[in-house]
């Protein structure tokens, strides 16, 4: 039977902040510190280095003020999410050169690979409705 994704119910409350950060490195490492707090990732440093080495290949913000750093990687044993806030936005680098005001990162497994392209594209379009992002 085929997993049913939901990104809702993997939203923690616990794991949403407001981002104090001026700048993308300060406001991924924030980010991490809060997401690395789940029991769902069992290496905080290498999941650090996955998602920082995502980055490198190329900028995870893919426009309408979003971001969506993510890695997939041997130290996740379940999805798990993290959003950041930043009402006056961060340079990101985005695919259309606007401040990041929302970063969703998200871990996975390394072996969750069909699941992980579903979530992405899932919350690809939920971000597309701006009734879902307020």
């Amino acid at each position: 039977m085929e997993r049913i994704l939901k990104v809702s119910d993997m939203i923690n409350e616990n794991f949403i902040i407001d981002i104090a950060s001026d700048n993308k490195k300060n406001a991924l490492n924030e980010l991490l510190d809060v997401i690395c707090k789940s029991p769902l990732i069992t290496n905080c440093k290498k999941f650090r280095k996955a998602i920082f080495n995502r980055e490198k290949l190329m900028s995870t913000g893919i426009g309408y003020e979003i971001a969506i750093p993510h890695a997939r990687d041997k130290t996740v044993k379940d999805f798990v999410i993290a959003i950041g806030r930043k009402k006056e936005g961060l340079e990101y680098a985005s695919i259309d050169d606007k401040p990041v005001k929302l970063i969703f990162m998200i871990g996975a497994s390394d072996t969750q690979n069909k699941d992980y392209i579903k979530l992405l594209s899932r919350l690809v379009l939920r971000l597309k409705n701006k009734d879902f992002v307020n």
